[in-house]
């Protein structure tokens, strides 16, 4: 678009637009209303008031013109000078035009003059008080005194500086009244963010009608979401403790068969465990523990040695950055071991490292595995999906929860699990990032 660009140098936030919104309208009108005021006040006034005294400056002119000589004319002059309140005298001495750069009437009091009395030659406008015109006359050059109120309105910044004054009172006025009604919606977004971060905080609908419409809305999700992952806890935790008791059952009565006959069978219960387990670990998803400040580089540590006690090849290639994050250390270590236990199972080994900053933390597991192709990695973090063809099998099969978990606790947390090739193994990489 032609005003993609201008989004760069734009406020993000909602009191930076709601400003800006505020702002520009007032600047807009008072450039609009000052530029009316200028050309009227200062241009036109000026030129009506210069008109008046064009005709005055002729008639001295014309005096002196018609005099005998210089002593005849001053006499002449001085008959009416001092009710005209001017100041006339000749040799004038030689000078040049002298205007302050933002003298506007001055300008346009010179412009008048010169344009009706061709023998006005250069005009000093040394201040606000007194204008100096040199004119040409067959006497020789006669130097003009007069007030410069004559010429130019009195005050004429006044209509400025209470636009703006009042302007920016109005605006700042605005801007207060206009925060308390952005407020309820900054209130609504902090809830929402908390929640899509796995956290309840307290929210009531407040503001305008449409905000507090909005506001129920989001209590309707958030509860009907709720429901839906305590029944679905629930479901889950029933079916996997119900399928405890006939699985014990098959064990025992495994222990009292031939061994060599009862071990295919005994390896068919420990796989079935295994999936109740990991069902388990589903159904708890998210909902353990609140939010506590974790040292992710020690968390990292601690997952890694458990990781190694059990047999499994797994190094800690790097750490960056220190401090700690607000995590649910649970789910967290939870997320690492799944990532770690794919790694392992469909690879030899696996590399895991953290890297923390202001604004982020990364935990990345890789493995030298064959990964997951990047058309099916969307699939991959579904819940029971099973891609066989990609993965390799010779260390047992998974029910397809793993990535689904990692991805469940990543979304919680306000982050998102992300799948890759790995640069360093070659096999799949996978990034757990969280904002801070």
């Amino acid at each position: 678009m032609a005003i993609g660009w201008l989004k760069t140098y734009l406020p993000r936030g909602l009191y930076g637009r709601a400003a800006l919104i505020l702002i520009v309208p007032v600047v807009v009108v008072q450039l609009v209303v000052s530029i009316a005021f200028i050309q009227r006040h200062f241009e036109d006034v000026t030129t009506q008031m210069t008109q008046t005294v064009i005709r005055e400056l002729r008639l001295v002119l014309d005096t002196a013109d018609r005099a005998a000589g210089r002593g005849d004319a001053l006499a002449q002059i001085a008959a009416f000078a001092t009710t005209l309140q001017l100041d006339v005298t000749f040799d004038a001495p030689p000078m040049a035009d002298q205007i302050r750069w933002y003298d506007f009437s001055g300008r346009v009091m010179i412009r008048t003059l010169r344009a009706a009395l061709p023998q006005i030659g250069p005009v000093l406008l040394p201040d606000n008080r007194v204008v100096v015109v040199r004119a040409e006359t067959d006497l020789g050059p006669l130097r003009i005194v007069f007030d410069r109120r004559r010429v130019s309105a009195s005050n004429p910044h006044q209509l400025l500086v209470t636009m703006v004054f009042f302007g920016g009172l109005m605006t700042v006025i605005a801007y207060l009244y206009l925060r308390n009604q952005l407020r309820p919606i900054t209130r609504l977004a902090d809830a929402a963010q908390a929640f899509g971060r796995g956290r309840h905080v307290p929210y009531a609908p407040r503001g305008a009608v449409e905000v507090r419409t909005a506001g129920h809305a989001f209590l309707d999700m958030r509860a009907r979401i709720e429901r839906q992952i305590e029944q679905r806890t629930l479901m889950l935790s029933g079916v996997s403790h119900d399928l405890r008791t006939p699985l014990t059952r098959l064990r025992l009565g495994l222990a009292m068969m031939d061994e060599e006959e009862a071990e295919p069978l005994l390896r068919d219960v420990n796989d079935m465990e295994r999936l109740v387990d990991e069902f388990l670990s589903f159904a708890k998803g998210t909902s353990e523990g609140e939010p506590e400040p974790v040292d992710p580089a020690t968390l990292l540590r601690s997952v890694v040695e458990d990781a190694r006690r059990a047999g499994r090849k797994v190094d800690i290639a790097e750490t960056q950055g220190t401090g700690e994050v607000m995590l649910r250390r649970g789910p967290i270590r939870r997320a690492l071991e799944n990532l770690i236990g794919n790694a392992v199972r469909y690879g030899s080994r696996a590399e895991v490292s953290m890297v923390l900053t202001d604004k982020s933390l990364r935990f990345r597991v890789e493995d030298d595995g064959p990964g997951i192709p990047e058309d099916k990695r969307g699939e991959a973090i579904k819940p029971f999906a099973r891609l066989d063809p990609a993965r390799n099998q010779d260390k047992g099969s998974g029910v397809g929860l793993g990535l689904a978990i990692a991805t469940d606790i990543a979304r919680a947390h306000g982050g998102v699990l992300r799948l890759g090739q790995s640069d360093r193994l070659g096999g799949l990489r996978a990034d757990i990032v969280i904002a801070v």
